[in-house]
């Protein structure tokens, strides 16, 4: 590797001081009155909901809570993504309550109750209803949820939530964002940015829904919480499950019953004779119905199975369904230029989606964020892989986190993550709050057939106790694979040896585990009109579209095939799009023009 000529690729310096804000076809089109209406819980379905995404009032106070900004913005659009329309950056000494009005034209008598539900809010959240509390969440990129009856009226109802958001100046997780953005690092965002809505269910409903599937025995495990036993009916009758194909034929039928210490926990095994497996080519879901009670929902599942197998060399190999498929990935960082976290609309989330697929990818790994639950679900009907990476907490130290693995790929630094202090890991709450986010990300999403494999760290950022940590993933979820180190400290955990390259030729070394690329790539391409940054970031400079083509299909024919046969078993490129000051990607950060 010419260490100077790649310092060189690497533009992290002003062009020109510029910055114009680019809006997607989707944001152009936004209807204040109806933004993401979609059911949000795609895995769990109930025949009637209420959205409240909408105009909101906010109003922000400073640190002695004087008022120093208020007005209207859209939900679930933060106030410094362009289409919220506050135009603001809430900062880490600042609180912003965001309200709005609920109406409710009478309370029902037969015990129903009223669940109020947030896809996600950046950072601390504290949710009242009518001046009560009705709940309080630490963690800006998980759902929660509470039951508000008791705190309801009938007529008019104020919801109010809290926010506080210390972004990059605490131990929280925070993703790519930071206050001063540049380079990698991109605009800070707050506040509600994922979907808010409330639904009425029966006095006994379910509470949460898994659906596991057992390839080899052609089953799917069912299991299910209930809020209270159901009474006065017997097991044959409390919770009843009804499997069926995509054509909508019955497949079986299953008695889910009592078989835990808890009361409220029903399962059962549901057949799925003459399975139809799921992959990319064939994104095959079945669907099932399940009546518990007065309560019903509807999900969905697939039958597929991911391993780490031997070939006929014995290289170990990434396996769908025991077959091995190469992982031809795409980092995806979830950023929109008019709604920064949250897409303008479900079909953006698609375009994104089915576009890679196109493109030639049947991976793509969501990189230090969690999506909003469609976007999964998107991934499971288009027949889109999905590495999940944890969204990093801590602080960060460049030289050692970053630069050092990017420069020098094929050089190993053996420090122990048991040194919290050198990986930004000094504050012990910071710690625990991951591992129990660690948790709470992986009952979120572990519905989704889609996703193969957990990413625990990237790059160091973060990291702590990466054998602790892989082990806890084992128990907490058995079915699926583990990266446990991205791209540099990697203390043989896991299941892969992962690495990232972005300027030596691309190498596998031998290995016990499968060996993956988990970045490459990152060549710059600057379209003209499609940018909206002064500043250029990225790996490899294209000075054309034409030259951008040329140098991509030459990075994967002559270093990233003929890896395969040496043992390669999966690479991911840098990036789906371009980003802020990052024009890396595959398509402008607007998503106007596809630059291969």
């Amino acid at each position: 590797m010419n260490l100077l000529a790649a310092l060189a690729s690497v533009r992290i310096f002003s062009r020109k001081a510029s910055h114009q804000t680019l809006t997607t076809r989707w944001g152009k089109t936004l209807d204040p009155q109806h933004i993401l209406e979609e059911y949000p819980r795609p895995q769990m379905i109930r025949d009637q909901y209420i959205n409240l995404n909408g105009e909101w009032n906010y109003t922000v106070l400073s640190e002695k809570n004087t008022i120093t900004k208020e007005g209207t913005l859209l939900v679930p659009f933060s106030p410094e993504a362009p289409l919220s329309g506050a135009g603001f950056q809430l900062k880490p000494h600042e609180k912003m309550l965001c309200e709005r009005l609920l109406s409710v034209k009478c309370l029902p008598s037969d015990g129903s109750r009223c669940i109020l539900h947030f896809g996600a809010v950046d950072q601390y959240a504290k949710v009242l209803v009518n001046g009560k509390v009705v709940v309080s969440h630490i963690g800006g990129y998980l759902p929660f949820s509470a039951d508000i009856t008791d705190a309801l009226q009938e007529g008019c109802n104020t919801l109010t939530v809290h926010i506080e958001d210390r972004s990059d100046t605490s131990y929280h997780s925070v993703g790519k964002q930071k206050l001063k953005r540049g380079g990698m690092f991109y605009t800070a965002q707050s506040g509600i940015w994922q979907t808010v809505w409330m639904e009425w269910v029966p006095a006994v409903y379910v509470k949460k829904l898994e659906l596991t599937p057992l390839y080899e025995k052609e089953t799917v495990h069912v299991s299910l919480l209930l809020n209270h036993p159901i009474s006065g009916c017997s097991d044959a009758e409390a919770v009843v499950c009804h499997v069926r194909d995509m054509d909508g034929r019955l497949i079986s039928k299953g008695i889910c019953t009592n078989q835990s210490d808890s009361l409220c926990c029903y399962s059962c095994y549901c057949d799925v004779n003459n399975m139809h497996p799921w992959n990319p080519d064939d994104p095959y879901l079945y669907t099932i119905e399940i009546q518990a009670g007065e309560d019903k929902v509807t999900g969905y599942f697939a039958m597929r199975t991911f391993t780490i197998e031997p070939d006929k060399k014995g290289l170990p190999r990434f396996c769908l369904n025991h077959e091995p498929l190469f992982l031809n990935g795409v980092l995806d960082q979830g950023y929109w230029p008019d709604g920064l976290y949250t897409a303008p609309s479900d079909e953006a989330l698609i375009y994104d989606i089915q576009t890679m697929k196109n493109l030639g990818f049947n991976m793509i790994r969501k990189h230090v964020k969690v999506e909003t639950a469609r976007w999964y679900y998107h991934c499971d009907r288009l027949g889109m892989i999905v590495w999940q990476d944890m969204v990093n907490g801590g602080t960060y130290y460049a030289p050692f986190m970053t630069w050092l693995p990017a420069l020098f790929p094929k050089f190993k630094l053996h420090t122990s993550d048991r040194i919290h202090p050198l990986f930004g890991r000094k504050n012990v709450h910071g710690r625990e709050e991951f591992i129990r986010e660690c948790k709470d990300t992986v009952t979120a999403l572990k519905a989704f057939p889609c996703i193969s494999t957990w990413v625990i760290f990237n790059e160091g950022w973060g990291q702590f106790d990466s054998k602790k940590l892989t082990a806890l993933f084992r128990e907490l979820d058995d079915t699926r694979l583990i990266d446990s180190a991205s791209g540099w400290f990697d203390r043989r955990q896991g299941d892969f040896k992962s690495e990232h390259n972005y300027f030596a030729k691309q190498f596998v070394t031998p290995s016990d585990r499968a060996f993956v690329i988990s970045e490459y790539g990152g060549y710059t391409c600057q379209v003209k009109g499609h940018t909206c940054s002064g500043k250029t970031y990225g790996y490899k400079i294209c000075s054309s579209q034409e030259e951008f083509q040329a140098a991509y299909h030459k990075l994967i024919s002559e270093e990233i095939d003929p890896l395969k046969e040496q043992g390669l078993c999966g690479a991911v490129y840098t990036q789906l799009s371009d980003i802020e000051d990052e024009i890396n990607g595959l398509m402008t950060y607007d998503r106007e023009v596809c630059k291969l």
